[in-house]
């Protein structure tokens, strides 16, 4: 799994460039203005507070995963202070979830995979003014993303608790969103599940970001699914991340981007 990993990566760092390579004036703004931003995000304490309090959280919790499996925990029976040091979004990923999401100023927001809420944490901070709905399979973990957002008052996050497969859907057939974070599932068949029924909920400008595209071969099946998809027209592979765009007005390009 690390060899196919690595090996992914290296193709990756082959075929990647960074914004002189950009000939696209949509993503080349993207890219300078978001994914490289200089400046070091303002307003962040309270993400830094949150973060640090779950990594100094010693207590453990039995999980109820019903996704593709972790590759670094062997039982449900997981410390909290763990799941924030390695399920949680990073220090560096957390800035640029930030940046990215002051760059779209989206209104109303969807996150696929609550987990404990530190990625929610950083886009309530991003989008004080949207609405941002997080679902979580996971009584457990949603439960302390519960606690933590009541503690820091991030009043615009609203928790939804329940299997994906049943909640999901229903979200879909009544809300339009300007973001979408997928991070529940890094299963092929989820994936691309997820993907198609989110396509009632966007419009022309849109994004989606996919959290670990290179996660294993069956994820970077999906992605290339769905850069393949008649409705895309823009993405954006960073390794970490892939971003979808829908814009009409946009020929169909892929980008290859080192962050």
């Amino acid at each position: 799994m690390l060899f196919s990993k690595a090996r992914s990566y290296l193709k990756f760092l082959i075929n990647s460039k960074n914004h002189h390579g950009v000939h696209s004036p949509f993503v080349f703004d993207f890219v300078t203005k978001s994914l490289y931003q200089k400046e070091k995000p303002k307003n962040l304490k309270a993400f830094l507070n949150y973060r640090k309090d779950l990594l100094s959280n010693s207590n453990f919790i039995e999980i109820t995963d019903y996704g593709a499996g972790s590759k670094k925990f062997k039982s449900n029976s997981r410390k909290i202070s763990h799941i924030a040091k390695y399920a949680g979004i990073s220090m560096k990923r957390g800035k640029l979830l930030f940046n990215l999401t002051k760059y779209f100023k989206p209104k109303n927001i969807l996150e696929i995979g609550t987990s404990l809420g530190i990625s929610s944490s950083i886009l309530s901070i991003a989008a004080p003014d949207a609405v941002i709905t997080t679902i979580e399979g996971c009584k457990a973990t949603a439960s302390i993303a519960k606690q933590q957002f009541e503690k820091y008052n991030f009043q615009n996050i609203d928790l939804k608790i329940g299997d994906f497969e049943t909640t999901l859907p229903k979200i879909f057939k009544k809300e339009k969103f300007d973001l979408i974070y997928f991070d529940g599932n890094h299963a092929k068949v989820a994936t691309l599940n997820y993907f198609n029924q989110s396509l009632q909920s966007i419009h022309n400008d849109s994004v989606l970001i996919f959290d670990d595209i290179h996660w294993s071969k069956e994820m970077e099946e999906a992605w290339a699914e769905i850069k393949n998809h008649e409705l895309v027209k823009v993405t954006i592979n960073t390794f970490q991340w892939g971003f979808v765009f829908f814009r009409e007005e946009q020929e169909k390009e892929h980008f290859i981007i080192r962050v």
